[in-house]
């Protein structure tokens, strides 16, 4: 029996576990400034574009840094990066206390803030490693339900601060410094992982050569995206339109991310045994269907709660096989790099949506257009993931030559 068959170890479980927790507390910090954007509002007299720019800013900061974080941990591996990356975050969310009167300064911290949303590239390459390719998509679904640190979030930190305004900092920042210690003792890289010994640029640029990079980045901006998008946008969204208060909205915010959590690991369970691509496919083509409904501005209750939480549950899906995709094309030395690029596409997928919500209905004093939009990205990786990226086969190979050869190089 190869260790491509082997059963998953301890050590895997013990790794996924830790990974999986850790996800979920650094993306807790990655989403603190969300769920009580309209209190700064409120408090800084904001606008409803600079409140935007508000809960973007660590959302395009911590895509972006998934692709430095991805390669270096391909080189370092998690055992290093994850306690350090978890541990820097405790310092830009213990500054949130300091600058909460100042908009521009908040801004700053925002950016730093979003160091926490890089340890996703951290956990995939850890998990990818440990466990065989036919348990890999619902490994890898299970540590993406660590993005339910933003419905941890949306539903505690308002209501731990209504106890006390810096509280949910604080609370935060400890459970951040616990598991960065355990974390040290917990995690282990594999020991027959492939350390690259080419330079940081280098290894990159050889992610980036590959074209199912940019494929697979292309899907998950519309599915990670999405989750994002709504992760940060969702709360101001219910209270300005359906004139929630911001511990209502923050609730049902929770409830959205939770669906999506729920159904990652769905769609890499789904992804062992179907081809992700068809997966992937449907997924977003109920996005695309329900973003239309959305669109026509439908009561909360039962239309608007019903759209939504179908969409979550779509955007969910499509996340984890997505991610049970490139697990399958991309050769494990690289698996660091391709997930720092293609999660930051991700990322950036949900930083731009809150802004062209927060323009729109400033412009507009609707969300409509903001729907139709989706719909249409939806409805686009819908065609793209049926039309072509059922050529590429679950172990990496191609039906047509051309593909062949993006994807040649793998094991």
């Amino acid at each position: 029996m190869t260790t491509e068959t082997k059963p998953p170890t301890a050590a895997a479980y013990r790794n996924l576990v830790t990974a999986t927790i850790g996800f979920t507390l650094t993306f807790w910090a990655w989403d603190l400034i969300a769920p009580i954007a309209s209190w700064y509002g409120d408090r800084l007299e904001l606008s409803s574009f600079q409140q935007s720019l508000l809960v973007a800013v660590p959302v395009l900061v911590g895509s972006l840094g998934r692709i430095p974080a991805g390669a270096l941990t391909d080189r370092y591996g998690a055992k290093l990066m994850f306690p350090l990356v978890s541990a820097l975050t405790i310092v830009p969310v213990l500054l949130l206390i300091v600058v909460k009167d100042s908009y521009g300064l908040l801004l700053v911290v925002g950016f730093l803030l979003g160091l926490g949303g890089t340890t996703f590239a951290i956990g995939i390459p850890l998990v990818n490693s440990w466990f065989p390719p036919a348990k890999r998509g619902l490994a890898l679904g299970v540590f993406g339900m660590g993005m339910g640190g933003v419905a941890l979030s949306g539903y505690f930190t308002p209501r731990i601060a209504q106890h006390g305004e810096n509280l949910p900092f604080i609370v935060v920042a400890v459970a951040l410094a616990v598991y960065a210690v355990l974390a040290a003792f917990l995690i282990t890289d594999r020991p027959d992982r492939p350390v690259p010994t080419a330079s940081l640029a280098t290894r990159l640029r050889s992610a980036a050569r590959l074209r199912v990079t940019w494929e697979l980045s292309a899907l998950y901006a519309i599915g990670f995206g999405g989750i994002v998008a709504f992760g940060v946008y969702l709360p101001t969204y219910l209270k300005t339109w359906y004139e929630l208060d911001p511990t209502d909205a923050g609730t049902k915010a929770a409830g959205f991310a939770l669906v999506t959590v729920v159904f990652r690991p769905i769609g890499g369970w789904l992804s062992d045994r179907i081809h992700p691509a068809l997966v992937t496919a449907v997924a977003l083509g109920v996005v695309a269907l329900l973003a239309i409904v959305q669109a026509f501005d439908p009561p909360l209750y039962p239309g608007g709660t019903t759209a939504l939480l179908i969409m979550a549950a779509g955007l969910g899906t499509a996340s984890g096989s997505v991610f049970a995709l490139v697990s399958q094309v991309t050769p494990q030395a690289k698996v660091g790099s391709v997930t720092g690029i293609v999660g930051a596409m991700g990322g950036l997928g949900g930083f731009l949506p809150p802004l062209v919500m927060g323009a729109i209905y400033s412009a507009k004093d609707s969300y409509s257009i903001g729907f139709m939009l989706l719909s249409d990205l939806a409805l686009a990786g819908c065609v793209y993931a049926y039309g072509r990226m059922r050529g590429i086969r679950p172990d990496g190979e191609s039906q047509d030559p051309k593909p062949a050869e993006v994807t040649a190089g793998r094991p």
